[in-house]
């Protein structure tokens, strides 16, 4: 990993040791520097590119987020609309038990108030039918006044008792049909508020459906972006390896570690840690040896963290990864994108944690790149660490 900025300084000082060597060496430098420019321009060229594609990624980002928000509130409706079908169908479970409860009740009251009323029926037909003298004759034929007085006393009050259930049974039965209607009116409203938040749980339904396919389409979108962007990464390495094919003698310039090692260096345990720093690092190390061996994941963490270290970079995980320029998956957005969805590896994590704990793999080395012709380093994978 090396900086265009110092390609280029380099260029001008290649450039100039061609013009100090005579006419032909300063028509080589002509064509060079037109060979130079013209590469420059193309890498701008993709580079815009990249800023475009960034813009995508970001935009594709926030739709992405807005469409989680909603479908988290979705999902919390719909928590609460199935939560109240639950309650109301207990309800209206509970409510037909009451009205079956109470349609038994009323049975057994009808049945109590037509066999009171059969038996005030056969009583009063017997009555009826009893000859008024042999009513009296049977009146008289009590011993005395007083068994006069208690007979007649006792068919009135068998006539008034039977009478007054028969009333009480009227009462109880009406009561009853009045409960069971009350009941009965109650579960249909009950089975109202059930039909309207079935509808609205349909509704709800329908709408998580529609926003997690949305979802699933922004993901596309964002895995269609990241490739792009990887692509745009890949086209403009070539450009900068092509620019370095050119100036031949460039290749050892490009080995910037040198001033960090003259730099002064913090103890490990000197770094205060946030605490996102383990999320981000192993991110970044996924987008930039994801596919490498595990210890060229570690050594790309134990690069970050020696720049930490150094006094010639910033002093902190999320300084040292975000400063302008140095790690392509930042520029290019596919950082972001994997920090969305959290793309790390265990074996990333992994490789996080041995960094930040002051393990490192490749010495001092401050810088990393695919190996180009020059270069000297310490090779793990497809990288070369210097």
């Amino acid at each position: 990993m090396w900086k265009k900025t110092a390609v280029i300084t380099a260029a001008v000082i290649f450039l100039g040791a061609f013009n100090a060597s005579g006419d032909c060496s300063v028509v080589h430098a002509s064509t060079t520097q037109q060979q130079i420019d013209k590469t420059k321009d193309e890498m701008n060229k993709l580079e815009d590119q990249l800023d475009k594609t960034q813009s995508s990624i970001d935009k594709l980002e926030n739709n992405s987020s807005k469409l989680q928000k909603e479908l988290n509130r979705l999902n919390t409706q719909l928590m609460e609309v199935t939560e109240n079908l639950t309650n109301l169908e207990q309800q209206i479970s509970a409510k037909e038990q009451e009205i079956s409860e109470t349609q038994e009740a009323l049975d057994r009251a009808k049945e109590t108030e037509r066999q009171q009323h059969t038996s005030m029926e056969a009583m009063m037909r017997c009555m009826y039918e009893m000859r008024q003298d042999n009513y009296l004759s049977a009146l008289l034929e009590a011993g005395s006044l007083t068994e006069l007085l208690n007979k007649a006393d006792n068919i009135e009050k068998t006539v008034s008792y039977s009478r007054q259930k028969l009333e009480e049974y009227q009462k109880n039965r009406i009561f009853i049909e009045e409960e069971e209607a009350r009941l009965q009116t109650e579960r249909e409203e009950l089975e109202g508020l059930f039909a309207q938040a079935a509808e609205e749980q349909d509704k709800v339904n329908k709408l998580i459906r529609e926003t997690s396919t949305a979802i699933e389409r922004n993901e596309d979108d964002i895995e269609a972006a990241e490739k792009k962007a990887k692509a745009y990464e890949e086209e403009l390495r070539k450009k900068e390896e092509n620019l370095e094919t050119l100036q031949k003698k460039l290749a050892e310039e490009i080995a910037l570690s040198q001033a960090a090692q003259q730099g002064v260096w913090r103890d490990i345990s000197d770094v205060v840690f946030a605490e996102t720093d383990r999320y981000l690092l192993a991110n970044l190390i996924y987008c930039e040896a994801g596919g490498e061996p595990y210890e060229g994941q570690v050594a790309v963490g134990s690069v970050v963290m020696n720049r930490v270290l150094s006094s010639k970079f910033p002093n902190t995980i999320a300084g040292v990864i975000y400063q302008k320029g140095q790690f392509s998956p930042v520029k290019s957005g596919r950082l972001a994108l994997a920090l969305q969805v959290n793309k790390a590896t265990d074996k990333c994590y992994r490789a996080a944690d041995e960094a930040m704990a002051g393990i490192t793999n490749v010495g001092n080395c401050v810088f990393f790149r695919t190996p180009i012709p020059g270069l000297t380093g310490i090779r793990i994978g497809g990288h070369i660490f210097y």
